[in-house]
This record gives structure tokens, C-alpha cells and sequence, in this order.
């Protein structure tokens, strides 16, 4: 039988791969998919050698921890290949990982269809020359990769809209109009401390200290998503703070029935800049982690996706020792009270979605003829 490997490392991952593995999987009947992904991966036919939640890691001193993990990861993944005798494999995201394996199994003639381009315009741009040397098809999903990438060797690039504008693509056709004040007496704040256990740890007890100082002048109704793969034990020490609670399947209607949002800076800053939600940004990493970025990376932009495709600072971003509770608070005051700065603010969330179109055509066919031919 027919085989194909997929690497879907975190959480995120596995998000993007739903966008298109549900319909691959019924254009490929004969082909045996197994590699690295989620509960709903496996629901949807294929065979976990490694469980996402065991897999992934964020942050340089975290991955240090893993290495010995990775690498006989890499290794026993390369030899599933040669068992199986593999000839495709798509590999989606998880740059530090899947850049090694596209090597490892490129020397192996495997094809390596490479879904969303790292973001190496933000650090190691040489990744370039390697995906040009490795991948077989390389899928861009921000409006200036294809452009980067191909000017730097890449010559198989498609641009394919972001795959958030695919999982929601019914929702954002009805997305409410939330004038200003149409919040009345009542303020529903969004609590978005990310999908990773550092960042829920880190930024969940600064988001609920913002919520006190802002409960100390106005009413507010306190909303949650939280994660599966989270100790539940974590959340239930907020019990008292949370009024609403969803798990992460309904972060878009989480999304729309809230008025703000607080959120760790990832994939899901781009879903409420999609869902027209102001958000503030947050991101905490070890000091190890601050170190290395501070000194060894030349990138100054912006780190929340709806700021890098707008290209400008549509979300306030808070780093490091800069999550501070009284300044989150403020911000929210700011918006609540100033009428001219919050319909400006939602004007710009207005132009999000068409920022990300793409190519017009089909990425399960089109990775369905590369695994057969």
C-alpha cells in the first residue's frame, strides 16, 4: 500500500493540517497516512507514531531540554520511511524539526511537500537555500512570502490563503458589527493565554490581575478557552474568575460573542484580528529564551501576526517584563472611552481577511497527484 508521512508537531499544526487532510484523505484511499499529529488527526485516519502533546515545545531552552527527544525522533522516523518505503511527505510547520527531517528524507528521494513556509524572514533567513535544496513544494500563507522565497532559490511556491481563512470560512461571512459601547454595562473580556503549558503558566495570572484592576471601575463578564492537553488542575485554581468557559473547538464563538480580547501571542492573534476582536498581545518566555532573541536575532518587527500583515501596530504587543497587569488595563480603558481610536481600530481589523487571499485552486488535489505520481 501507498504511504505518506505527516509531521503536524503542535497544536497549530494539526489546525492547519485539518484545512486539508479531511478531503486528501477520501482522495487517497489507498494511501496509508501515519507520522506525528492529534486526537483529531487520528480521527480522521492517521496512524500517531507520535502524539502531538509529547512532541511539541516552544522556546530555545525548552528545545535544548528535548534534543535527545528529536533526535531519535528524527531516527525513528527516517527508518518508518524505509520500512514503509515512502516516496511523499508533508510536514507542516514546526520549522526546527521538520527543516532537519525535509533534509534527512530528500537524501532518501523523498518528496516533501513543506506546508507554510517557516517564518525565516523573521530569523535564519539561510533557511531559504535549504528549502530550495530539499522541498518539492513549498506553501506560502502571508502575502509577501512567495515573493521572499522565490527570490532566494525556492522555485516550486504556492500561495495558498491562510489556512484560518479556510476554517472559518463560513463564520467570517457573518461576522457582527460591535459599535462602539456596544457593550452597554456589561464588558465580555476574551482570556486567550495560548495552547503551551509556559505560556498558560506565564500569562493567565498576569491576564486575571489586569481583570481585577478593570473589575475595580467596571462591570466585566470573564471569558476562557482553554486547551485539553493544559493540567486541568491549573484552570480550576481561576474557578472563581471565570464566568464563561469554552474548549478550544469553540474559540469562534468565543470570538464573537466577546468585546476584547487578551492573548498569547501565536496563530490565534491572527483569528481575532480575522474575527475583528481587539486583542492585546503577550509573550513570555524564559530569560534564557529573552537572552538568545536580544542578541543573536537581527528581526524588529512586529510579532503578532495581524501587526505583520498590516504592517503596523494594530494590536499593542507586550514582551517580557512588559506584561504588566496595570499596563494591559489601560489599554483597555482606552479603548472602552475613546470612541475616535476604537473605530479606528476596527476599520483596520475590517481589511484583515483580504490580505490573506491566495492561489485559486485545490491543496488536497494538488498534494493528492504529487503522492501518485
Amino acid at each position: 500500500m501507498n504511504s505518506c508521512l505527516v509531521i503536524a508537531g503542535e497544536k497549530s499544526g494539526e489546525e492547519h493540517a485539518l484545512t486539508f487532510f479531511p478531503e486528501l484523505k477520501k482522495l487517497c484511499p489507498d494511501v496509508a497516512f501515519y507520522g506525528v499529529g492529534g486526537d483529531d488527526l487520528r480521527l480522521h485516519g492517521m496512524d500517531l507514531i507520535y502524539h502531538l502533546k509529547d512532541f511539541s515545545s516552544m522556546g530555545f531552552s525548552e528545545v535544548i531540554g528535548k534534543i535527545p527527544f528529536y533526535l531519535k525522533a528524527l531516527k525513528n522516523l527516517e527508518n518508518e520511511v524505509i520500512k514503509r518505503g515512502t516516496k511523499t511527505a508533508i510536514l507542516v510547520d514546526f520549522q526546527d524539526f521538520n527543516m532537519r527531517l525535509a533534509e534527512k528524507l530528500k537524501k532518501r528521494g523523498v518528496k516533501v511537500l513543506y506546508y507554510v513556509a517557516p517564518q525565516a524572514w523573521v530569523w535564519k533567513p539561510h533557511r531559504a537555500s535549504a528549502l530550495a535544496r530539499n522541498v518539492h513544494t513549498l506553501f506560502t500563507i502571508l502575502p509577501f512570502e512567495k515573493e521572499w522565497f522565490g527570490s532566494r532559490g525556492v522555485k516550486q511556491i504556492r500561495s495558498i490563503p491562510h489556512p484560518l481563512m479556510l476554517t472559518y470560512k463560513d463564520q467570517l461571512h457573518h461576522i457582527p458589527e460591535k459599535l462602539f459601547n456596544s457593550w452597554g454595562e456589561k464588558l465580555k473580556i476574551l482570556l486567550l493565554p495560548g495552547s503551551r503549558k509556559f505560556e498558560v503558566y506565564g500569562l493567565l495570572p498576569e491576564f486575571i490581575n489586569t481583570i481585577n484592576i478593570l473589575k475595580k471601575t467596571m462591570n466585566i463578564e470573564v471569558h476562557l478557552v482553554k486547551v485539553k492537553h493544559i493540567n486541568q488542575d491549573f484552570y480550576e485554581l481561576y474557578k472563581k474568575d471565570i464566568d464563561v468557559w469554552y474548549d478550544s473547538e469553540e474559540l469562534s464563538e468565543a470570538m464573537l460573542t466577546s468585546h476584547f480580547a487578551l492573548a498569547a501571542s501565536g496563530t490565534v492573534t491572527l483569528s481575532t484580528g480575522l474575527f475583528e476582536l481587539p486583542t492585546l498581545v503577550c509573550y513570555r518566555a524564559s530569560l534564557l529564551n529573552e537572552f538568545i532573541f536580544n542578541n543573536f536575532i537581527q528581526y524588529q518587527g512586529p510579532i503578532s501576526l495581524t501587526n505583520i500583515i498590516h504592517h503596523g501596530s494594530i494590536f499593542p504587543e507586550f514582551v517580557q517584563s512588559n506584561v504588566d497587569p496595570a499596563s494591559l488595563a489601560s489599554v483597555i480603558k482606552t479603548w472602552t472611552s475613546n470612541q475616535k481610536i476604537y473605530n479606528e481600530l476596527k476599520v483596520k481589523l475590517r481589511e484583515t481577511k483580504n490580505l490573506l487571499s491566495g492561489e485559486n485552486f485545490s491543496v488536497p488535489q494538488y498534494m493528492s497527484q504529487v503522492i501518485h505520481e
